[in-house]
């Protein structure tokens, strides 16, 4: 049976406030725990314009205090940035708060430009090549077969270390160590099934996971009407063409997307992209999404649903939940 479960990522779209956009973030959560989603994972983003989920371990505390039922994570932490030791002490802190709750989600992207890989690591440069030795000191204190120095307070229960990739180099790794894989599809479009395989081909047992496991995340928005799916598809990819484009230009509204073409430029942007997000009725983003889980071997999916409105994030949400029957699986 496949688990459902919801990235959220800050999104701080036109006048909306950091705060707002937090607080968005935790009605996001509440209604998602409400409705059954097995986990929800918020992001780690710097000096981003749209993203300002910039402190995942403190927003997965405040999501913790509202919500009852749902698993938290990150999706994830730039482990470069910081020493396995201290992330360690953070989730360790973070799942006695919220026993069986906590999942750790690393990555080793920089987050952002190399600029802000600096600033977040300074005096010392981030340590990319040094992931592979960060990710095994990191499940040892959280397994507990590293004690010297000693976590204080020790993990209570089973904290899981995540791998979050996109790359060749990510799925053997989360093989090698035995580590649950999370594919990021709506990073990487062009990644294939033969991703996932490499994991499977690579994956030792561990004290963590006896078998492998594969979490494939993408964007999935699923709308009342066709016709509105259609608008925030269009109003979705002028966004992240610009987002991703590097423009200084303020990202638009649905309304005002309507008569705005794509570029030539923007257009190459978010080809791969398109093809790979689910947009529609229920009925069909469910469609698709099972096709993209049955094609990765998949299971879990992930959904990512940056609406510039919030009541259409919600009611994505919630469609996505409804189509899939989370409710009475919860």
């Amino acid at each position: 049976m496949i688990r459902f479960s919801l990235l959220d990522q800050s999104v701080r779209f036109a006048d909306v406030s950091a705060a707002d956009a937090l607080a968005g973030t935790m009605e996001a959560a509440r209604l998602a725990d409400r409705l059954g989603y097995h986990r929800l994972w918020v992001s780690e983003h710097h000096a981003s314009r749209f993203l300002c989920g910039s402190a995942p371990e403190i927003l997965i505390a405040a999501i913790g205090a509202h919500t009852r039922h749902i698993r938290l994570g990150s999706g994830g932490v730039m482990l470069p940035h910081y020493s396995a030791y201290k992330v360690a002490e953070q989730f360790a802190v973070l799942s006695n708060l919220y026993p069986g709750r906590i999942d750790l989600g690393v990555g080793r992207a920089p987050g952002g430009e190399m600029r802000v890989a600096a600033a977040l690591s300074a005096p010392h440069p981030p340590s990319f090549r040094e992931f592979p030795q960060q990710v095994a000191e990191l499940v040892g204190y959280m397994e507990g077969s590293l004690t010297d120095p000693r976590l204080s307070p020790e993990p209570s229960g089973d904290v899981p270390v995540w791998i979050l990739g996109t790359s060749p180099d990510s799925a053997m790794l989360a093989g090698a160590l035995g580590l649950p894989y999370a594919l990021a599809l709506f990073i990487n479009p062009q990644a294939d099934p033969g991703l996932t395989d490499l994991y499977r081909r690579h994956f030792v047992p561990s004290a963590q996971l006896a078998e492998p496991y594969v979490m494939l995340a993408t964007t999935a928005f699923a709308c009342d009407d066709p016709e509105r799916a259609e608008l925030l598809r269009k109003n979705y990819f002028l966004n992240i063409a610009r987002l991703l484009g590097g423009s200084a230009q303020p990202a638009i509204s649905p309304e005002a997307s309507r008569d705005i073409g794509f570029t030539e430029r923007e257009a190459m942007i978010i080809g791969a992209q398109a093809r790979i997000a689910a947009f529609g009725t229920p009925d069909a983003v469910r469609e698709k999404v099972l096709a993209l889980a049955q094609a990765f071997g998949a299971d879990e999916v992930m959904i990512s649903c940056n609406a510039y409105h919030q009541h259409d994030r919600l009611r994505a949400i919630e469609l996505f939940a409804n189509s899939m029957t989370m409710a009475e699986a919860a």
